[in-house]
């Protein structure tokens, strides 16, 4: 009987290749996606890094309000009459009040008055109209002022005037709001404080300080 012989074929081999592949892939997403969770983490701490970088900054800057300062401009002398024997004077003279604002916001100024002095003794008046300052900039009002004084017992004011200065003070206070940002406003009083010395020879402004 013949011998049926049995021909063995050999198995498909196992395909644990593609079986790592598929491992290896698997892994490969997961490290992406941690990396870009970490990237994304990191671009988040600096955007907020940022802004509190940024509110600090609008913080300490524009959302300070300073004081507006009031000062008296260039002086243009008209009349100076004087005698030295009485004594007495009387000037006119045109001269601008300057509202200066260094704030990021608008400031809006009641109406007030400028007092001029001698030695405490009210010489003249002139009123400063209510008005407003822009963000920045300083607000410019032209006036022409008359003053005068006579017989001023208890004073050097003949000695002064025979001196050839005539020394007269300047003060004012001015109260307003300063507005940030549309929302806040925040009251403001600034005050002025100048000495104003004419030249009674040449008939003109000697010297103008403000404080």
């Amino acid at each position: 009987m013949a011998e049926k012989t049995q021909q063995a074929y050999p198995s498909a081999p196992e395909n644990h290749g593609y079986q790592r592949s598929d491992a290896e892939s698997l892994l490969s997403a997961d490290e992406m996606k941690r990396k870009k969770r970490i990237k994304l983490a990191i671009y988040v701490a600096i955007f907020i890094v940022f802004q509190i970088i940024v509110i600090t900054v609008i913080s300490l800057t524009v959302m300070k309000v300073k004081t507006p300062k009031v000062r008296l401009g260039n002086i243009n002398v008209q009349e100076l009459n004087f005698v030295a024997a009485t004594p007495s004077f009387d000037t006119k003279f045109t001269t601008q009040i300057k509202v200066k604002n260094t704030n990021w916001g608008p400031y809006k100024f009641d109406a007030s008055t400028v007092t001029f002095m001698y030695q405490g003794t009210a010489v003249g008046q002139v009123v400063i109209p209510k008005s407003k300052a822009g963000m920045l900039s300083t607000k410019k009002m032209n006036v022409e002022v008359s003053l005068s004084l006579s017989a001023l017992s208890g004073s050097n004011l003949g000695t002064e005037l025979s001196g050839g200065v005539l020394t007269l003070n300047s003060t004012a206070m001015v109260t307003g709001k300063v507005e940030l940002m549309l929302i806040m406003k925040k009251k403001k009083s600034s005050t002025m404080d100048c000495t104003v010395a004419f030249d009674l020879s040449s008939k003109t402004l000697k010297t103008l300080e403000c404080k």
